[in-house]
């Protein structure tokens, strides 16, 4: 027995996972009013624990692309669906910031495996006219994860326990809304893992494959070799590409990175919106997965007309980078609607964006190599989102009257001056610098050749 379009099924689970994979992680920040009030925890100590679990992310950004090539798309992927699921469900129990803080490191070790995972997948299941799309539909995923979790969450959260449930308000007392929000989310995980390894294998394996879709899915490039080696550590680092995307993400993912962990404190303190009130950041959600999925499909029409696919997927990210300089404007609306409105514009032009670098690397990059180079380049999203964090702690909160964490010293040493001219100074100026990140990003790619044709090893 076949399944027709099996490529597809595959790419629904990748995007399954991706839903769960933001709703755990957006169960913080949509519910950071109420936690944070119940923790007594300020937002200089918010943006600590995010940080936390950036730093947490970068380090697993750097090990589970290799540990995903060594271990195979099916293993891998499972292995941190598990980690990250039960990360999720102790932070049920956390009863301070520290603790808190070491639950979110642990979310973030877990978390950051599947995006090379999926990569892969993508690498394993798609010709290069169809990659940029099934990226695009997986990274939906996240937006809708992103989308749903406030509703989720904020509802599980508000829910009469002590009424409706003694018995699991006895075991919770102190918080059990948020609490139960972190430990049902954390279990769904588990229930995913089965079509998963039911059905995932590479497609010269799987017995629920048509031939014919086999020779779509290899389109020219040939079957791959078994047991081919994956590239060491120094070729990884020697291949130009790597260190120009890897640049690009670092100054052009914390934009997205703003829209996950901050906006919804935004539109609370600046724009008054309350804790309940919050839900309206889906439409915020919904236009970055309607970005991932039409910056992946245009790009693939590209590819269908004869462009070669890095310039595909470098076109639309000048489409992309053009409508990024909306963002001032944002912080200077006058009204919800019009705030919201162009809030839109740019979440959807960063998705956009995202898209297509994130298909650079599967379009350069040897399978066998793949998760290992996704993983690296992706570590500078992470240390692009880790400074962002600091430094919009630094506008919305002025000098802090506690001592000062890690992260903040560390921090303050090497960037000391740009911290003390915009602390206090609001939201505003990161709104105005989001107007240029991806305009740069763009011509640092450009500049440094990431267009040219180039060998497939280093």
């Amino acid at each position: 027995m076949t399944i027709r379009g099996l490529r597809w099924w595959i790419v629904v689970l990748v995007f399954l996972a991706a839903v769960l994979n933001y709703v755990d992680r957006q169960t913080l920040s949509a519910l950071a009013p109420t936690i944070q009030a119940d923790l007594k925890m300020d937002d200089r100590e918010y943006a600590n624990i995010v940080n936390l679990f950036l730093v947490a992310y970068t380090v697993a950004y750097l090990v589970s692309g290799k540990l995903v090539d060594r271990l195979g798309t099916r293993t891998g992927t499972a292995v941190f669906v598990i980690w990250w699921s039960v990360a999720n469900i102790i932070t049920a129990w956390a009863q301070g910031v520290r603790s808190m803080g070491a639950c979110r490191f642990l979310l973030g070790l877990g978390e950051a495996g599947i995006w090379p995972a999926a990569s892969k997948a993508v690498s394993e299941w798609f010709p290069a006219r169809e990659r940029a799309l099934a990226i695009g539909f997986y990274t939906m995923g996240a937006t809708i994860g992103a989308t749903v979790a406030p509703y989720i969450v904020i509802k599980l959260a508000k829910f009469d326990y002590a009424g409706n449930l003694p018995f699991i308000d006895a075991v919770f007392q102190h918080g059990t809304g948020w609490r139960m929000a972190f430990l049902i989310t954390g279990a769904a995980g588990f229930f995913w893992l089965i079509p998963w390894l039911i059905f995932y294998r590479k497609p010269r394996k799987s017995k629920l494959l048509a031939p014919a879709e086999l020779e779509l899915i290899e389109d020219g490039e040939g079957a791959p070799v078994e047991g081919e080696k994956g590239w060491s550590w120094k070729q990884v680092l020697t291949f130009r590409p790597v260190w120009l995307l890897l640049f690009g993400r670092l100054i052009t993912d914390p934009v997205w990175y703003f829209y996950q962990f901050w906006f919804a404190k935004y539109l609370n303190a600046d724009r008054g919106v309350g804790q309940e009130g919050l839900t309206i950041t889906w439409v915020v959600y919904a236009a970055a997965g309607v970005g991932s999925l039409v910056g992946g499909w245009l790009s693939g029409v590209l590819v269908k007309k004869g462009h070669s696919p890095v310039k595909a997927r470098l076109w639309i990210m000048l489409g992309a980078a053009c409508l990024m300089p909306v963002s001032p404007f944002i912080a200077r609306a006058a009204g919800m609607p019009v705030t919201l409105t162009l809030t839109v514009v740019a979440v959807f032009a960063s998705l956009a964006w995202l898209i297509n670098i994130s298909a650079i690397v599967v379009d350069v990059v040897p399978k066998h190599s793949v998760g290992t180079v996704f993983s690296v380049v992706a570590a500078g999203s992470t240390l692009g989102g880790i400074a962002m964090n600091m430094i919009v702690a630094a506008m919305v909160s002025g000098p802090s009257s506690k001592p000062a964490g890690f992260l903040d010293q560390g921090f303050k040493t090497l960037f000391g001056p740009l911290i003390e001219a915009v602390q206090g100074k609001g939201y505003e100026p990161w709104f105005i610098a989001m107007a240029f990140l991806h305009p740069l990003a763009l011509l640092f790619l450009w500049a440094g050749g990431i267009h040219r044709p180039r060998p497939a090893t280093p």
